[in-house]
């Protein structure tokens, strides 16, 4: 199964210079916690997250209407829809990440989650595995 056929489509997005109270708003909106960034082609530059918001935004004591370019982790995952759904799985273990930009010709065309993998029976165990590489600590944090 590729990822294509699990992947989450039609996904929403923030540009660098949206304000962070705007990628709440979507991901409140949305009932997700993360949310791709992309220039305005469409291409993927980052993602920012819930914990990007909390951590570089409201425990650092920054402006919420700053822009997301400023907090966004910029070093992202990303696969093609076209990937082995396994391979994606490994892939998100290894990087102890639980969400997948998909980009296709270097635009955004889907997200890949988790539960995504989860909800197709033949990546239960994937999923499972992928989820408990991804919830051990990484070595920075020991």
């Amino acid at each position: 199964m590729k990822v294509r056929d699990i992947m989450t489509s039609g996904v929403s997005y923030v540009t660098p210079n949206s304000n962070i109270t705007n990628a709440a708003d979507v991901m409140k909106s949305l009932d997700v916690g993360i949310v791709p960034v992309c220039d305005e082609n469409h291409t993927p530059v980052g993602v920012i997250t819930d914990r990007d918001i909390v951590l570089r935004s409201v425990a650092g004591a920054n402006n919420a209407n700053q822009n997301v370019g400023n907090i966004m982790s910029k070093n992202i995952v990303s696969v093609s829809p076209d990937i082995d759904a396994h391979e994606a799985a490994t892939l998100m273990a290894q990087n102890q990440i639980r969400r997948l930009p998909v980009v296709e010709n270097n635009k955004i065309v889907g997200m890949l989650s988790l539960g995504d993998l989860a909800n197709v029976n033949i990546h239960v165990n994937e999923a499972g595995e992928a989820l408990s590489s991804i919830s051990k600590p990484s070595n920075e944090m020991k």
